[in-house]
């Protein structure tokens, strides 16, 4: 076999003490017939996330698009990342171009035959979206023919597929879909020929390449400066006022400049200015992101687990609006849901916090007293968070929500959390 250059697949060397370490990064090649690499996959190895969970799917991709190390974790080749199916509906995959994006969709085991039909517009929509979308093996079996047709890439994990079985399997995949078909777990110039001449084109493991690992480095911007930004977006400030934010905060205008320009944002030309990042990303997204920033933020103040915290309650808040309120009120929603534990953050008596901010009276009223609808939000996505029966039956009552409803807002709200600091630090 023809070996790929070492210094493509060769570990990174270990950060230095002055950096701001937040975690580990594997990325494995993904290579054709002719030994070229068509993609990568990534692998989430921090020790803060020790199991695969819709926290680690959003920490993996925004630790990847704001990486400050020399080596872009996000390049011009396919980025294959791991999914939950909980964090397949998180903001976090707004902020990436899914032209350079493919999700690989976990199997649904026991639960297949109910669960198939659920999960299809999801995966129908990020489909739509210019996602590519990627499954193993399991997708040939007749519980997933709903999934079939949306499959671009199929895995065969050699470790646990039989010759025979395997051949069975790539003879029904070329028959009956037009997806592109990986060979993983290939450990041996045998096994290559093999699945070669079974018709497999791309190939990913041992025999082409171990993972490398990459030791990733974020530069936090100030609670401060973020807390301000996203007051200002919600605002819906002048470019100028935001730009202005941008520029006292290195940190935050780093940040920024780095998601903007990466390839699995999707400029197609150089951004040079904050004004320029500000229009193209829209205030939406700059929302999403500085929220997302939020939580990564330490500056040697509170656990990062307040802000991740306040983040999954923002997006339980809003979602659960979203089934009876308006468009305006979820929004508010969110902000009830995130500011609600800004005093814990800022280290400040929350009603000194929210005095920074200039909000509705009707979300100062949820935050501060509980009151209105927003209010009982609020109580029942803490009732959430401490388990408490009593509050959350009679909070879920009198919004007249099931316990399906929020509970399933409360899976889809988890892929908003980005424990991004080690938990050990």
């Amino acid at each position: 076999m023809t070996e790929l250059p070492v210094h493509l697949f060769n570990d990174a060397p270990a950060a230095s003490p002055a950096s701001t370490d937040r975690g580990m990064i594997a990325r494995q090649a993904i290579v054709n017939g002719v030994q070229q690499i068509i993609g990568y996959e990534l692998f989430n190895r921090s020790r803060a996330y020790p199991d695969h969970t819709a926290a680690s799917d959003v920490s993996l991709v925004f630790t990847a698009l704001s990486h400050a190390g020399e080596e872009d974790l996000v390049g011009t080749k396919l980025m294959f990342v791991n999914c939950t199916h909980e964090s397949l509906a998180g903001g976090h995959l707004e902020l990436l171009n899914p032209d350079k994006v493919v999700l690989e969709i976990p199997q649904l085991g026991l639960a297949a035959q109910q669960e198939v039909q659920a999960r299809l517009p999801i995966l129908s929509n990020l489909r739509a979206r210019g996602f590519n979308l990627a499954f193993n093996h399991t997708v040939l079996e007749s519980a997933y023919a709903a999934w079939l047709p949306l499959a671009d890439y199929i895995k065969f994990d050699l470790s646990v597929l039989a010759p025979d079985q395997l051949a069975v399997l790539v003879n029904f995949a070329g028959r009956h879909t037009r997806a592109e078909l990986i060979a993983e777990k290939v450990e041996s110039a045998q096994q290559h020929e093999q699945v070669g001449r079974l018709g497999i084109q791309l190939f990913q493991g041992f025999w082409f390449a171990r993972p490398t690992v990459v030791r990733t480095k974020l530069l936090s911007p100030s609670q401060q400066s973020i807390v301000q930004l996203l007051n200002l977006v919600r605002q819906q400030a002048s470019t100028d006022a935001i730009e202005d934010v941008l520029k006292k905060d290195a940190g935050l205008a780093f940040n920024l400049m780095r998601l903007i320009n990466s390839v699995g944002f999707g400029v197609q030309r150089e951004i040079t200015s904050f004004r320029q990042a500000v229009m193209l990303m829209g205030l939406k997204k700059l929302f999403r992101w500085a929220a997302m920033l939020l939580t990564a933020s330490r500056n040697g103040g509170p656990p990062p687990a307040i802000g991740q915290t306040a983040v999954i309650r923002g997006r339980l808040m809003e979602l659960l609006a979203q089934e009876s309120l308006s468009e305006e009120d979820s929004d508010q929603a969110f902000v009830v849901g995130i500011f609600s534990l800004l005093g814990s953050m800022l280290d400040l008596p929350q009603d000194v916090a929210m005095s920074l901010i200039p909000v509705p009276d009707a979300v100062s009223a949820a935050v501060l007293r509980h009151e209105g609808v927003l209010g009982e939000l609020l109580i029942l996505a803490q009732a959430c968070e401490a388990s408490d029966d009593a509050a959350f039956n009679r909070s879920a009552d009198a919004l007249r929500l099931s316990s399906q409803q929020i509970n399933w807002a409360h899976l889809q709200a988890l892929a908003w959390t980005d424990q991004l600091a080690d938990s050990s630090l």
